[in-house]
């Protein structure tokens, strides 16, 4: 049995660890919380795992700091590719089984966009149904934002995916999340703008006060799936 919430976003870069380590600071008094990224790449310039430490002051029993890292901030099938390795999504299967605990609502993050290739035959969208969990969608503020998240979520719900919520980063932006709410009917539970001074204090502040004000996630982390590995992608 699995708890929590996949997060993935639009694009690369919009925000999604971010937005990860806000959950942190916004449901950890509730529940027992645990972060994890199994699929890094560009790992020698950026290391997720650190930041969600950090932005979200995270103990180390927040974090499952294993997986699979790779050079190159590309794709995640080409940074493979490259280092002379193929990831599947058994591999993700076996590391999630070591750690397991019904106790635990995990916090995941997907790497880049939902269809971004894992290998020559699996998705992101392909961990996400895996997991089976309900999915975050992390989108941009700015203009092209509404064509990017109908896209995300139409991939989503074709394989019979939860979209949980949509968390917009950027400037506000009413009239693209007046579009993308009534378009897609799902709620945006929370506006993160571009911290002009991103720490601990300045995340945990927006959080408490801005993120998902309705508890719609809450309810969302407390229910258990099954994971699945036998499945067609």
């Amino acid at each position: 049995m699995l708890k929590g919430l996949f997060i993935t976003g639009t694009d690369t870069e919009v925000g999604k660890t971010v937005v990860a380590a806000a959950l942190m600071h916004r449901y950890r008094k509730e529940l027992r919380l645990r972060y994890w990224k199994p699929i890094q790449t560009g790992i020698e310039q950026d290391d997720d795992t650190a930041i969600v430490r950090r932005l979200g002051e995270c103990g180390d029993d927040e974090i499952l700091d294993e997986g699979i890292r790779l050079k190159r901030p590309v794709s995640p099938h080409l940074a493979a590719k490259l280092s002379g390795q193929e990831i599947t999504i058994e591999q993700v299967y076996k590391t999630l089984m070591t750690n397991a605990d019904q106790n635990v609502s995990w916090i995941i993050e997907g790497a880049g966009g939902a269809l971004v290739p894992i290998n020559d035959s699996e998705q992101m969208v392909d961990l996400a149904r895996m997991l089976s969990l309900p999915v975050l969608v992390v989108a941009s503020t700015q203009l092209g934002t509404i064509n990017h998240t109908l896209l995300t979520i139409e991939s989503l719900r074709k394989r019979a995916l939860i979209v949980a919520g949509i968390v917009m980063v950027g400037e506000s932006n009413a009239y693209n999340r007046e579009a993308i709410e009534f378009y897609s009917t799902v709620s945006v539970l929370g506006e993160m703008p571009r911290f002009s001074n991103l720490n601990a204090e300045s995340l945990g502040s927006w959080a408490h006060g801005e993120l998902d004000q309705d508890r719609v996630l809450l309810d969302h982390l407390k229910l258990a799936h099954h994971p699945q590995l036998n499945f067609k992608p």
